[in-house]
C-alpha cells in the first residue's frame, strides 16, 4: 500500500446540517491523518477555477450555487491508498445508490447536495490540495 495525500470537502448542505463532527469522527476513525483543515467560504471564482471540467455541463450552473450557500470545510488527508479509501468512505455520487454507512448515503440528499468531495486520483488530489492550501498551510 502507497502512502498517499487527497483533498476533501465538507460541502454546505452537511456544514449547515451539523455534520462536520460525525465526518472527522469518520475521517479519523478510518485512520487518515489530517494535514490541513480550514473552513471557508467559497467564491464564484474560486468554485469556477476548482469546477473547471464542469463549467460547461447543465449541472454546473445548479452546482455553483449550491456551493456558495455557505461554508465549507476543506481537508488534506494522508493515509495508505488515501484516494481510494476516501472515496470508498464518501460512496458513489448518487446518495441514493451510495453504499449502506458511507457519508453520502448517510449525509447526502441528491446528486448535487452530497455532502462531501474527494479527489478522483493522486494526480488531481495534488492540483485539489495546491488550489485551497499553500505549503505553509499543511502539516
Amino acid at each position: 500500500m502507497v502512502r498517499e495525500r487527497t483533498f476533501a470537502i465538507i460541502k454546505p448542505d452537511a456544514v449547515q446540517d451539523g455534520h462536520i463532527g460525525e465526518i472527522v469522527s469518520a475521517v479519523e476513525q478510518e485512520g487518515f491523518t489530517i494535514h490541513g483543515l480550514r473552513m471557508a467560504r467559497l467564491t464564484r471564482d474560486l468554485i469556477k477555477g476548482f469546477y473547471l471540467e464542469h463549467l460547461h455541463k447543465p449541472f454546473y450552473p445548479e452546482l455553483e450555487e449550491f456551493m456558495l450557500e455557505g461554508p465549507v470545510l476543506l481537508m488534506v488527508l494522508e493515509g495508505e491508498d488515501a484516494v481510494a479509501r476516501w472515496r470508498e468512505i464518501m460512496g458513489v455520487t448518487d446518495p441514493l445508490e451510495a453504499a449502506p454507512g458511507t457519508l453520502r448515503r448517510k449525509f447526502g440528499r441528491n446528486l448535487t447536495r452530497n455532502a462531501v468531495h474527494g479527489s478522483d486520483a493522486p494526480h488531481t488530489a495534488g492540483q485539489e490540495i495546491h488550489y485551497f492550501f499553500s505549503a505553509l498551510d499543511l502539516v
